[in-house]
């Protein structure tokens, strides 16, 4: 039996995915990481964006993370996250009409608004990639 990770992927108040898997690729802020079986242990910051786990009957599940940390090590890989959730629940055109809304309130002249908005906008640009991804 070839090698395995064991992934999860939790948000805040749930977890979103496990299972095994026989690839994980995330975006960190120092950029793109692929995670095979034997990675070396690691803790990374990830950036908002799409999280993909390739699983071991060749599927493959996307992610939306609006930031957070992957840690792996054992063969277990943690995606944890804020907020999280399947790429395939996801509406391109909602992700748009969010991303929009933020982009609004950034520009609004209310500096009051103004982490509220990145949150937002952090969330719907993550979202906006991962149902571009899964779709």
């Amino acid at each position: 039996m070839a090698a395995t990770l064991h992934v999860e992927v939790v948000s805040a108040d749930q977890v979103v995915w496990s299972g095994e898997a026989a690839q994980v690729v995330a975006r960190t802020i120092e950029g793109d990481v692929g995670i095979l079986p034997g990675h070396s242990p690691m803790l990374a910051v990830l950036a908002p964006g799409a999280c993909e786990v390739i699983t071991d009957d060749a599927g493959r599940e996307v992610f939306a993370v609006d930031g957070g940390f992957v840690s792996v090590a054992a063969g277990r890989v943690s995606v944890l996250s804020e907020f999280a959730t399947l790429g395939s629940e996801l509406s391109i055109t909602d992700a748009e009409h969010l991303l929009a809304e933020a982009t609004a309130m950034l520009e609004d002249a209310d500096p009051s608004n103004d982490e509220q908005a990145i949150t937002m906008r952090n969330r719907a640009t993550a979202q906006l990639k991962a149902a571009q991804r899964a779709s």
